[in-house]
């Protein structure tokens, strides 16, 4: 690879970064939005208080794996995210189904956060395979 190639890499590794960030970061705020409309009840509270805090430390952790310097630490913070994408996929489908919200309502974030989780789990393959290379 010469060092024009590597540059280009760099760029676009940091440009799909930039993107892949402020993506996250307009989901938390959709779930915080989504949070806020919902309807004042026991079960509403409890389900949107955990995808309160999945949703949003998707973004935190996100932001932590883009600072990290080596690839198991890199790694290690992308499983994280993972597991809170999939989470908040979980908490969206229990609103969905016990009713508080229609799915119609919220369909857009439930793909967002399946968009978010397949990037993710992207990420982190080709992580495992730079590393091992």
């Amino acid at each position: 690879m010469t060092s024009n190639e590597s540059d280009n890499d760099t760029v676009e590794r940091s440009s799909y970064q930039n993107h892949l960030k402020e993506r996250i970061k307009r989901f938390a705020l959709d779930i915080i939005k989504l949070v806020e409309k919902l309807p004042k009840g026991r079960i509403a509270d409890i389900l949107g208080r955990q995808l309160l805090a999945a949703g949003t430390s998707v973004g935190a952790n996100y932001r932590a794996a883009s600072r990290v310097g080596s690839s198991p630490d890199f790694i290690s913070k992308m499983g994280i995210v993972e597991e809170e994408a999939d989470e908040s996929i979980y908490w969206i489908e229990l609103l969905i189904d016990c009713g508080p919200i229609r799915e119609d309502d919220i369909s857009h974030l439930l793909n967002e956060a399946n968009q978010i989780l397949a990037m993710t789990v992207s990420s982190i393959k080709t992580a495992r395979r730079k590393k091992q290379q």
